[in-house]
């Protein structure tokens, strides 16, 4: 394995109002110490509301988001537009990843065109998956 695939990511988020997907996403990335912390909100708002209470605070900031596209009230489309406000440190620190059952192709297309997002990954999340974000130095 190169260092790069065995880097650990100090800290990532799920964003994702299904608790049975948050619980396999956060346990697969703990099984594959993909990140030494992870982060789980279960909205698009308290999302945001995390990222808005640290964003002078880059230790606290996730080095990437994990982002399902359908959730009540703030969608994945509502956060990535109240993503774009935040400031440069937040907008350059979390890459924006789209974890997500959609296959919606409209959704898919508008949503990978976002300038933030770096990835769209079927759910569920696999440990072949993280493999591949860490092989390219997402």
């Amino acid at each position: 394995m190169t260092e790069t695939a065995t880097k650990v990511l100090d800290l990532v988020m799920l964003v994702d109002d299904n608790d049975t997907d948050n619980f396999i996403s956060k346990r697969i990335i703990e099984i594959t110490k993909f990140s030494q912390r992870v982060e789980v909100k279960s909205s698009g708002k308290s999302a945001l509301e995390y990222l808005k209470s640290h964003e002078n605070d880059p230790e606290n900031l996730p080095s990437i988001i994990f982002l399902d596209i359908n959730m009540p009230i703030v969608d994945g489309f509502v956060f990535l537009y109240e993503f774009e406000k935040f400031g440069e440190l937040v907008r350059n620190k979390c890459k924006v990843i789209i974890l997500s059952s959609s296959d919606n192709k409209r959704d898919i297309d508008k949503i990978v065109n976002n300038n933030f997002v770096i990835k769209f990954i079927t759910k569920p999340l696999t440990e072949v998956a993280l493999y591949e974000i860490k092989i390219n130095n997402i």
